[in-house]
């Protein structure tokens, strides 16, 4: 059935493209938007049935786990592994964009005047008020009823921490709220496989929309950007991929098998939360506790975006350059650091990439309009980018599961 439900995936992208471009060539404007707006309604109601199980999921794993490891101590060795890992991958995963744009240079020659930035007052109204107090918002929640309502993962995982420490401590007597809270788990995970099988409509929805309006003439348009974009993630995936085989050896390539589904639900989506849940399933079943997979993989998702960092700077860079902007190494060093910093503030935020780009440029005097530039081209570079951070969250929990000594043998599904 999962095999299965790979290929109706691919299917259902295929057809996306060819219904969206026959759209895109043959209709007029009007039903051309109508059409899109219409059609991505398939998409929504796939990546809201995802989000609607994303919060009893997180919790309830995120508390057994946390009950299972034990005490603090457990908490603070365990948070401390994955914070050496996120803090590190993201560094690199800047440094390569910084790098490759530098390289490349896909801004330079670019004219700026005449673009259409109709599109940017959405991205730049997001912008407003991004500050500390906006970062400690996204972390300390003052309802964890109103972080479930918004799927605030961060805010959810802060208040599961301090409940499962709670309960950890209260000994035999939370014994059977950890049980319930188990079988609640587990339950959640069933979802998981129902709501799986409307993916192939979501895929088709998302990509037939976006063929639809934008065309694939796009890629053309955009070639060297888009391809200095691709040379960037794919030397990303070169340097997760040897870091991975150093400490996961032989192990990583069916890791890399397993998460073929996740990945490319992600890619044709453009959402990697869509496959949360599923890539929960899929570590576990790899062979990763699930006491580990529910403590660090909601962190991952707040902290270890590594496809969003490297188009962050990549992406900061390029407008800059299509500006006539000469950033010396110092303040891009700069730059790499307040993108560290500022990224971590608007989790959850719809395209947050481009909010964290569009508040970087304001900070260094580099035109915020010029976001307009690459609005065209980013659904496209989003699908790379969240089909990467699903690969660099699967390899932060199973290299941290590693280092516990907590993964076990892959499990074998009965066919």
């Amino acid at each position: 059935m999962k095999n299965k439900l790979t290929i109706y995936i691919l299917v259902a992208m295929v057809i996306g493209v060819v219904v969206g471009s026959l759209i895109h060539n043959t209709a007029d404007t009007d039903l051309i938007k109508s059409f899109s707006t219409n059609i991505k309604l398939l998409a929504t109601i796939f990546i809201r049935l995802v989000q609607m199980i994303i919060a009893p999921l997180v919790f309830s794993t995120l508390v057994v786990g946390i009950a299972k490891l034990g005490d603090l101590k457990a908490v603070g060795r365990v948070g401390g592994k994955a914070l050496l890992w996120f803090v590190t991958a993201s560094l690199i995963s800047l440094l390569i964009g910084m790098l490759v744009v530098n390289i490349t240079q896909p801004g330079v020659g670019m004219n700026p005047a005449g673009v259409d930035a109709s599109g940017v007052a959405d991205v730049v109204g997001k912008t407003k008020g991004f500050s500390l107090q906006n970062f400690v918002e996204h972390i300390v929640p003052k309802s964890v009823f109103e972080a479930m309502a918004t799927n605030e993962i961060l805010q959810l995982v802060v208040f599961s921490i301090f409940f499962g420490v709670a309960m950890a401590g209260m000994g035999e007597k939370a014994k059977p709220l950890i049980k319930a809270l188990d079988v609640l788990a587990h339950i959640v995970l069933k979802m998981v496989g129902y709501v799986m099988l409307t993916a192939p409509l979501g895929v088709f929805g998302a990509i037939a929309a976006a063929i639809a309006i934008n065309g694939l003439d796009i890629l053309l348009v955009y070639i060297k950007y888009f391809g200095a974009f691709l040379a960037g993630i794919a030397l990303l995936w070169v340097f997760l991929l040897i870091v991975g085989y150093v400490f996961l050896g032989k192990r990583l390539a069916p890791l890399v098998k397993r998460l073929g589904q996740p990945m490319l639900i992600a890619f044709s989506t453009t959402s990697s939360e869509a496959v949360f849940p599923k890539l929960t399933e899929e570590l576990e079943r790899f062979g990763c506790k699930d006491k580990i997979v529910s403590f660090i993989l909601p962190l991952g998702y707040s902290f270890n975006l590594d496809g969003s960092m490297m188009y962050m700077t990549f992406a900061s860079i390029f407008i800059a350059q299509a500006y006539g902007i000469h950033l010396d190494l110092g303040t891009q060093l700069t730059m790499l650091l307040v993108l560290m910093l500022s990224s971590k503030g608007v989790a959850g935020v719809p395209r947050a990439s481009l909010v964290v780009v569009a508040a970087t440029c304001g900070m260094f005097d580099i035109p915020v309009e010029g976001i307009a530039l690459i609005l065209p081209i980013d659904h496209f570079c989003d699908m790379f980018r969240s089909g990467t951070n699903v690969l660099g969250n699967a390899l932060a929990t199973t290299v941290v599961s590693k280092w516990e000594g907590e993964l076990a043998e892959e499990t074998v599904e009965v066919a």
